[in-house]
């Protein structure tokens, strides 16, 4: 997978995320992604974004424009400098949550995309990546 463009986008306060979620659905539409696939994509950044701020102490989005030989598609790294998650499995389960929401977000962000990976060390932080084919 190669990048062909690139942004990084801090995450500090709740305006940050609606920046995200701002810049995700620009970059969507200029990326010529159906209105159902921006949708998908700018919910999952929400999500994420919001995750990295809540849970994650805040942190940083890079948003990235990539391809491979068959197709081109949109990657959202989320990092944080949070406690970590010290269960995945568990935290990836709908209704698990450690802050009072439905817990559907890490879950329900991962059925969102074509993509997801995570990365999270207890007391280093998190790191998603994601990405959305088109």
């Amino acid at each position: 997978m190669r990048s062909t463009k690139r942004e990084t986008l801090p995450i500090a306060t709740s305006a940050d995320v609606v920046l995200a979620r701002q810049k995700v659905r620009q970059w969507a539409i200029e990326m010529k992604f159906t209105l159902v696939d921006q949708t998908k994509l700018v919910t999952a950044a929400s999500e994420l974004a919001r995750n990295a701020l809540d849970h994650g102490k805040g942190g940083h989005m890079v948003v990235e424009a990539v391809e491979n030989t068959a197709r081109t598609g949109l990657k959202l790294t989320f990092e944080d400098r949070g406690p970590g998650i010290t269960d995945i499995e568990a935290a990836l389960r709908d209704g698990f949550t450690t802050g009072g929401g439905m817990g559907l977000g890490l879950g329900g962000s991962k059925r969102l995309v074509n993509d997801f990976h995570i990365e999270s060390q207890p007391g280093k932080g998190t790191r998603i990546t994601v990405v959305r084919w088109k």
